[in-house]
């Protein structure tokens, strides 16, 4: 009997040490796959990347240098999951919207936020409004610039497609066609129809030179506020410089566009566009 309970027991810590070596073995086998699938899909994103900058614009190869791949796919995941989170009513944060990426008539942002004038900053018009992570943004730019002694005023916001039809016609009634189109959208081609972009005032070239223009420059990007139409880049934008008409596309963002996209606001919206339709 004693024998046999010998035998049962070196039976059993066999199989036990067969039963540790097979899992051992499968978890060893799991990991070397793992590693080998998330090899491929970094190597299939390399690919990818490669293609999108490759179908660039000239310009955009001039400007833009991107170093370190691997680090800059991993700041490219943060952004667009990001984007993932944003309300499924909403147009994305990055929409490319220009002279030849058009919003339809009838869109209007979910949820717009009316704008008054408050101890943070102040407004020209009564009829001004933004959707909520873009009001949020200004009321936290604001607050800091309160901080430094400087009060921002607001001069546009939101547009529907029809006010930027009657807006567009206007300037084109001022200035003539060719002109007009280097500083006003046709309908559909605003960014203010997105409910994430915004006019400070003055709505002039000196703004850059104000106190308020200066502080802004400096601290927008902080708060996830860009710059949409930078100076010397009417080829790349469409537009003339507008030192007073910033978009809202998040602190992340305005990082990543510094980082890599030369601080250009529609580099990194082109970018983004092409690397979500391939």
């Amino acid at each position: 009997m004693h024998n046999f309970s010998v035998y049962a027991f070196l039976v059993f810590a066999v199989s036990c040490s067969f039963v540790s070596c097979t899992a051992k073995t499968f978890a060893k086998e799991s990991v070397q796959k793992n590693v080998i699938i998330q090899q491929a899909e970094t190597d299939s994103e390399m690919e990818k990347l490669d293609s999108v900058l490759a179908g660039m614009s000239d310009r955009f190869k001039a400007d833009v240098k991107i170093s370190d791949k691997n680090a800059f796919l991993k700041d490219l995941k943060v952004i667009l999951d990001e984007d993932k989170k944003s309300n499924p009513e909403d147009l994305s944060l990055f929409s490319l919207i220009d002279k030849k990426h058009f919003v339809g008539k009838d869109y209007v942002p979910a949820n717009l936020i009316h704008l008054e004038n408050n101890e943070f900053y102040k407004v020209n018009k009564n009829s001004l409004s933004l959707r909520p992570e873009a009001y949020n943004a200004l009321t936290e730019l604001a607050k800091a610039a309160c901080k430094d002694g400087v009060k921002l005023t607001i001069s546009s916001t939101y547009r529907s497609y029809e006010y930027q039809d009657n807006l567009f016609n206007y300037w084109v009634s001022v200035d003539g066609l060719e002109e007009a189109e280097r500083e006003s959208a046709r309908p559909g081609t605003s960014q203010h129809q997105l409910g994430c972009a915004l006019d400070f005032a003055p709505v002039d070239d000196a703004f850059a030179q104000t106190e308020e223009g200066k502080w802004v420059y400096k601290n927008a990007g902080t708060y996830g506020w860009s710059l949409s139409f930078p100076q010397n880049y009417e080829d790349v934008t469409g537009y003339r410089w507008e030192s007073w008409h910033f978009r809202y596309i998040g602190v992340n963002a305005c990082n990543f566009q510094k980082k890599y996209f030369a601080d250009v606001q529609q580099f990194m919206i082109e970018f983004i566009d092409e690397w979500k339709k391939s």
